[in-house]
């Protein structure tokens, strides 16, 4: 079991990642180097050797490897990201990059997305290194650059070049799962991540006539584009349940002693109350209108408008993704994926999602444990590639009202030092047992 002092580290870790400003603007514009350094320092300090990368100067990547006693075990890849989503300051009731701990809760961007995991990560392996133990698995630790944008300077260029550092990995571990969902019942739900929605960021390009903002005009790009945004934006896309989502919503429905009527899944949602969130946006793939860009003069009608929108699409279903969006684009208007990334799907019968079950339920007997599909995506895509099978597991017991999903991206994000220590215990419990 993690020690006082493992309890102790994952909060000073957390809030020094936090104070180490990595804001990823996207276009290249970061630094991961100076948390890079911060990270590997505690791993050499824990007796590893940390190997440090980079593809891009300043975008730098942590990586090492903890032997385990079995040489002919499958490795397991534990990683998380360094960066982080930019944040206002104004907006913020603590400033986003002060790390400070208040009332018990440690505030700043990436308190929860994802420096609070990295922090976890470092806290067992250094609390390992003072009791002396060694997993029977081979553990490959990975900090990573740039999962807030592509991942071309961070997981992608690690699977790319450096896929020997990888050797042996079967399962990968990271962010986005086992945190607690409160029903607003009174229930504790812990989701933990089997499956991930495919990423197809589309960019738009309607062309026509440009012309006098007066005249007569039935080839005008604005209008073109216009009428393709609003059929993307408006279509209803059909149902398609992936393995995962139906695990997530049989045992969902259980809990309530809810006969599982997957031929109605829109009424069974309803019946779910507030537990709904956790499947509904991932039983259709999406898109969504998110930016538009035309013209330079109220009176010239351009001869190009451009739209970018945000699509996602379930395991299984990129086909009939592309076909729909052929045909709502129509003939006047040209689509293609500006940054896609596959979908992926991981079994929820392994013994590995059934030791993060036993881990979680340990400390929290009264947790609900289910699968779910994320809706958005991680650096497991990118993993993916040197088939590692990913899942989302960075345990977090939340009070009610901490809204997890809400903090994601959000003003105020923040985490309990509670959560944190509770995270330390799981995490370790749940890696000792594989």
């Amino acid at each position: 079991m993690a020690d006082q002092l493992a309890l102790d580290e994952v909060v000073t870790f957390t809030s020094d990642l936090i104070r180490i400003d990595t804001t990823n603007r996207g276009g290249g514009d970061c630094q991961e180097r100076p948390a890079a350094e911060y990270a590997a320092a505690r791993l050499a300090e824990a007796g590893l050797e940390p190997v440090m990368l980079e593809r891009t100067l300043g975008r730098t990547n942590v990586v090492a490897r903890l032997e385990g006693t079995d040489p002919s075990a499958d490795a397991l890849l534990l990683h998380g990201h360094l960066d982080v989503v930019p944040a206002e300051p104004a907006d913020w009731s603590v400033h986003p990059f002060a790390g400070e701990i208040r009332d018990g809760v440690v505030w700043g961007r990436g308190a929860v997305d994802m420096k609070n995991m990295d922090a976890m990560i470092l806290s067992v392996v250094r609390s390992w290194a003072r009791e002396g133990v060694r997993p029977r698995r081979d553990i490959v630790i990975a900090f990573t650059a740039d999962e807030e944008a592509s991942a071309v300077d961070g997981a992608g260029f690690l699977a790319d070049r450096h896929a020997h550092l990888f050797e042996g990995c079967t399962e990968g571990v990271s962010e986005s799962g086992a945190y607690t969902f409160h029903d607003g019942q009174g229930r504790q739900f812990y989701p933990i991540g089997a499956g991930e929605r495919g990423t197809g960021w589309m960019k738009l390009t309607a062309r026509g006539r440009a012309g006098h903002g007066s005249k007569v005009n039935r080839e005008n790009a604005v209008t073109r584009l216009a009428a393709a945004i609003t059929r993307i934006g408006e279509h209803e896309w059909p149902l398609r349940l992936t393995p995962t989502v139906r695990a997530a919503l049989t045992e969902i429905a259980a809990v309530y002693g809810i006969e599982t009527d997957l031929s109605d899944v829109d009424a069974l949602l309803d019946k779910l109350g507030g537990a709904a969130k956790l499947v509904e946006a991932t039983v259709r793939n999406s898109s969504n209108p998110t930016m538009l860009d035309a013209g330079y003069k109220v009176n010239v009608i351009p001869g190009e408008a451009v739209a970018h929108v945000d699509g996602r699409f379930l395991p299984d279903t990129e086909d009939e993704f592309r076909a729909t969006m052929d045909r709502l684009t129509g003939p006047d208007v040209d689509w293609e994926f500006a940054h896609r990334e596959i979908a992926l799907q991981a079994p929820v019968d392994s013994p590995t999602f059934a030791a993060m079950r036993e881990a979680v339920q340990a400390f929290a007997p009264e947790a609900h444990t289910v699968p779910y599909c994320m809706s958005g995506g991680t650096d497991a895509k990118q993993f993916a590639r040197l088939g590692i099978t990913g899942y989302g597991f960075a345990p977090l017991k939340l009070p009610e009202g901490f809204d997890y999903q809400a903090l994601f991206h959000g003003v105020d994000e923040r985490v309990p030092v509670e959560a944190l220590q509770f995270g330390v215990q799981v995490l370790d419990r749940f890696l000792r047992s594989v």
